[in-house]
């Protein structure tokens, strides 16, 4: 409460990331993984604000990443590439 107000949005959502970043490591300290995964998607949200970066786009990352981990199994002779099932889905 003894800070100055914040105008920028963008100083304000520096502000909510460094707290957030904070929380999470106090959570991943006293073993509660699992809130811990949820405040990471929070930061992952406003890191992607930050830098204007579009559901769209991290979708396009998302799935390039997993071609080119299918494609490198692949050349290793692996048959199958085991995927782990998202924790979250992407709504909107």
């Amino acid at each position: 409460m003894g800070r100055a107000p914040v105008v920028n949005s963008d100083e304000q959502l520096l502000e909510v990331l460094a707290t957030l970043e904070e929380c999470r490591a106090a959570l991943t300290a006293g073993d509660n993984c699992d809130t811990a995964e949820l405040v990471s998607v929070a930061i992952l949200d406003i890191r992607m604000k930050l830098n204007r970066i579009s559901d769209a786009e991290l979708k396009a990352l998302c799935d390039e990443m997993l071609s080119g981990e299918a494609s490198s199994e692949g050349a290793r002779g692996m048959k199958s590439v085991l995927r782990r099932r998202p924790l979250l889905r992407l709504v909107k």
